[in-house]
């Protein structure tokens, strides 16, 4: 079958003011371009908000290095539910996300953050943005451009589940990140200054390179997708009594190429569409269709299949995927013109 999914579009953050937020990921972790600030009611997402239409503000805010972006998403009616405690390793749902450096060590060391070493062997480090929502920086060797300060985009991310055979049969076999980095399991001094960190877990780290296929290839890159299952149990739920939209992270969205097909993939695989626009939804000066699944914990995945996307932003000009081809790469230049926009911190 066909290439359906070409990289990480974004992770969906939950934080109480967006614009604090924004300015927060801009400072620290290069995310400085907003592709779009986009205030609307949410009313295609009450399979997942108990029925209530959330009033929101969502800012995509990406990294022209390369990499995905963060969907930084503030509810505004209702006001959204924080945990009712910090999220352990083990913990049912998203509990990291991954961003990408092309220096680990000289990141965290320009951030003030500490080293381990991943079960790979490679550098990594942890900060928590002022929200609690904790964040894994680690090397990639996919860029569309390099920058000094040595950040990039997501990567991926870190997710907790309770039967790693039956998350592995959607995340490698039905969403096609098939390449298993590592599968180990133990006690690990990468996780030690974690809550939970002194359980023993079964990790398996699951990689998908860049394939030269869809428009933003070259910028959304690798993706990397960590399933983290307590051995002993004893776990909680990120997003018990809460819903898509409260603090946290709310899902991780995937960028599609064929969202027929994966529809019909993800149906046959057990996990069919909860959520699915249809036909086009606009946010802002982009637009597409998207659909979500529930993981077999509940985790959310979103995917977008997009068509239109800004390319000249200041000078409201769009370019049309569908009419142009969803499989066909942007030039280099094209994509770099996202860059226009960016916010200085």
């Amino acid at each position: 079958m066909a290439n359906l999914l070409t990289g990480i579009q974004q992770i969906g953050i939950g934080v109480p003011d967006a614009g604090a937020a924004f300015s927060w990921y801009n400072k620290h972790l290069g995310l400085n371009v907003p592709v779009f600030d986009d205030v609307a009611r949410a009313e295609l997402m009450t399979p997942h908000t108990n029925g209530i239409v959330r009033e929101r503000r969502a800012i995509l805010a990406v990294n022209i290095a390369g990499g995905g972006g963060a969907e930084i998403w503030e509810s505004k009616d209702p006001l959204p539910i924080a945990p009712p405690e910090q999220p352990a390793i083990g913990d049912l749902g998203i509990y990291a996300a991954k961003i990408k450096s092309s220096d680990v060590s000289k990141l965290a060391t320009d951030l003030g953050l500490k080293t381990a070493e991943s079960p790979a062997g490679e550098a990594i480090a942890w900060i928590k943005d002022p929200y609690g929502n904790q964040l894994q920086i680690v090397s990639d060797d996919s860029w569309f451009k390099k920058k000094s300060n040595n950040t990039g985009g997501v990567l991926g991310a870190i997710i907790g589940v309770s039967d790693m055979e039956k998350s592995l049969a959607l995340y490698k076999d039905t969403l096609g990140i098939a390449e298993v980095v590592y599968d180990k399991t133990g006690v690990f001094s990468d996780l030690k200054d974690l809550k939970g960190g002194d359980r023993k877990v079964r990790r398996v780290l699951l990689k998908k390179s860049e394939t030269a296929d869809g428009a933003f290839y070259k910028l959304f890159g690798n993706i990397e997708i960590e399933l983290i299952q307590a051995v002993d149990g004893g776990v909680n739920t990120i997003m018990k009594d809460r819903s898509w939209g409260d603090l946290g992270f709310i899902h991780l969205c995937f960028d599609c190429l064929d969202m027929d097909a994966f529809k019909k993939k993800a149906a046959d695989s057990g996990f069919p569409f909860t959520v699915d626009s249809g036909g086009y939804f606009g946010m802002s000066d982009a637009g597409g269709r998207f659909s979500y699944i529930a993981d077999p914990d509940g985790t959310l995945l979103e995917f977008v299949e997009t068509h239109k996307v800004p390319v000249f932003k200041k000078l409201n000009i769009s370019i049309d995927l569908k009419k142009r081809g969803m499989r066909k790469p942007l030039p280099n230049w094209m994509i770099g013109t996202l860059g226009w926009g960016k916010v200085e911190a």
